[in-house]
């Protein structure tokens, strides 16, 4: 992987990571298209990094509140009621659905799940599920409201995201909405959930960079890693603004129309399912 190209990947990774649009699969189809081949799933995981410290920057009050709360209740049983501590335990438990899958599936998600014609699919699939949830969204809860069993929903959705083309934040907010949270909610536990998660799989994946075949090596994946960061709270800041007021349909809309040109391209035969373009 050469500097230009980490880049390129990092930029992409900034603008997809939070929007409904899965940046596993941007990064995946944009290196295809490239000719670049696949980056790997351990660029993928480092460079998701970046743009967590973008949601701890962003959320920093909101998360030293959180891990505050959280560490007292541990000691002290009148601080187990308080809501960010509730919530830093709910972070918790939704969480585990993605650590348990993520070690059980992790050969399939370095390979099976990266095949462009699983992405094109789950492009457009979930695009429509995040359509439906949006229309049909009651959006009447709010994270006070969070329980137990919603948390192990949101983290059961949170690791479709496993698999490119299903998009973290549109997989944990489509199952947000359908369980009643409105817009900004469901994204902002999206977004929170998602912090334990990719740095625990960032951290796992470091050592496979510049090993076992991967395409990446460290330096390029550092600066991937930066980019990604200044892009990713630069997309945050929007987004959150974004859905107040708006709805989701013009990502489903983008979601289709790409996953529908990627089947082309397969099927083309102008891109290799499995790799960059068709016989590279």
């Amino acid at each position: 992987m050469g500097w230009f190209e980490a880049l390129v990947l990092g930029l992409v990774q900034g603008l997809t990571e939070f929007l409904p649009i899965s940046s596993s699969a941007h990064v995946r189809i944009v290196a295809a298209l490239a000719g670049w081949g696949d980056p790997g799933a351990a660029f993928t995981a480092v460079t998701q990094i970046g743009t967590e410290l973008a949601v701890v920057l962003y959320f920093g009050p909101k998360i030293g509140r959180i891990l505050r709360a959280w560490f007292f209740s541990l000691y002290r049983p009148d601080w187990r009621r308080d809501p960010d501590a509730r919530l830093g335990w709910l972070i918790i438990v939704g969480s585990l659905p993605i650590v348990v899958l993520g070690l059980l599936l992790q050969d399939e998600i370095d390979r099976a799940f990266r095949d462009l014609r699983i992405t094109a699919t789950t492009l457009i699939v979930f695009g429509l599920i995040l359509l439906f949830a949006d229309r049909t969204a009651k959006q009447q809860r709010t994270l006070d409201h969070l329980n137990v069993p919603h948390g192990l929903v949101y983290g059961f959705a949170q690791a479709l995201a496993l698999i490119p083309g299903v998009s973290r934040s549109g997989g944990t907010t489509s199952a947000g909405l359908l369980m009643g949270y409105t817009r900004s909610e469901a994204a902002e536990y999206s977004f929170l959930l998602a912090v334990p998660a990719v740095f625990g799989s960032g951290l796992y994946k470091l050592t496979d960079i510049g090993k076992n075949g991967e395409n990446a090596q460290w330096g390029p994946t550092i600066l991937a890693t930066l980019v990604a960061f200044g892009v990713g709270y630069l997309v945050i800041a929007w987004l959150m603004a974004y859905i107040k007021k708006r709805s989701f349909v013009p990502f489903v809309i983008y979601r289709v129309v790409l996953g529908v040109v990627l089947f082309g391209l397969v099927f083309g035969g102008v891109l290799d399912p499995n790799a960059g373009p068709a016989g590279g």
